[in-house]
């Protein structure tokens, strides 16, 4: 039975500046392969949450073990680029540790975004910006790719089509990918697990059981039930003992979420 990539248990966070906890005792896991999805309403603690597994928060409660060797690429929500600086695709490609110029095609190749090398980053447009991001996250041959909502800002067409280049690079890598998003219509069919969050987590299992969940609904309205229409289909297995996160898949933990 393979380990866990990222387990998490009982996690509380509070960001600095505010008294509240805004995660309150989140549990789940990422296995090896799989592609889980974290959605809620703004302010929910998403980022928090991403934030908090890469090691950029402290916890004030919980446990998280990662696997031995855990290589992580991340996508942030956001990256500011000053215009007025020169920087290439190129160059930002070898940033923070230099890399050949074979390794930075290869990997631009690898996200759809070839010949970019010469254009400025500032430049770029929407696309073709994440998939350079994307191109840097996949240097390092990672285990696990996290990514902080990669699509904001793109319109429907260059949503889908980023979700559908996360499924290849998975197929293709056999990298786990866990992502942040709000394109709800398009993530579940992107997703083998989707973890529903308001500050906990409210439900957790396929997209199915979630978009039935009470809990879920809740959130997000009655007709986001038609979700259950975009399931993703795929040719290969995942352990059940992990892939079901904790708790187990469809299963609430916890309280319902709370909402206005």
């Amino acid at each position: 039975m393979s380990a866990p990539l990222l387990q998490a248990e009982g996690l509380t966070v509070t960001r600095p500046g505010l008294g509240a906890p805004v995660l309150r005792d989140v549990s789940l896991t990422v296995a090896p392969g799989e592609i889980v999805t974290v959605v809620g309403p703004n302010g929910s603690g998403k980022s928090t949450l991403i934030r908090a597994l890469l090691g950029h928060l402290p916890l004030q409660a919980g446990r998280l073990t990662r696997r031995a060797g855990l290589r992580i690429g991340y996508v942030p929500q956001r990256v500011q680029m000053d215009g007025a600086v020169p920087m290439t695709v190129r160059r930002f490609l070898s940033l923070p540790r230099r890399i050949s110029d074979a390794q930075a095609a290869a990997a631009l190749t690898r996200t759809g975004a070839d010949g970019l090398q010469p254009r400025q980053m500032s430049a770029l447009s929407g696309g073709q910006f994440q998939r350079v991001l994307l191109a840097h996250a996949l240097l390092g041959q990672p285990h696990l790719l996290v990514l902080d909502e990669p699509t904001q800002g793109l319109d429907q067409p260059g949503t889908v089509a980023f979700y559908r280049l996360i499924e290849d690079l998975r197929a293709k890598t056999g990298a786990a990918v866990l992502l942040v998003s709000h394109d709800l219509l398009v993530v579940m069919r992107a997703s083998d697990r989707v973890i529903c969050l308001n500050g906990h987590v409210c439900c957790q299992g396929t997209p199915q059981d979630v978009s039935a969940a009470p809990e879920y609904r809740a959130l997000f309205g009655e007709g986001q039930g038609t979700l259950a229409l975009y399931r993703h289909d795929h040719d290969h297995s995942h352990d059940p003992a992990l892939s079901t996160g904790a708790g187990g898949a469809g299963h609430v933990h916890g309280p319902g979420c709370s909402h206005a």
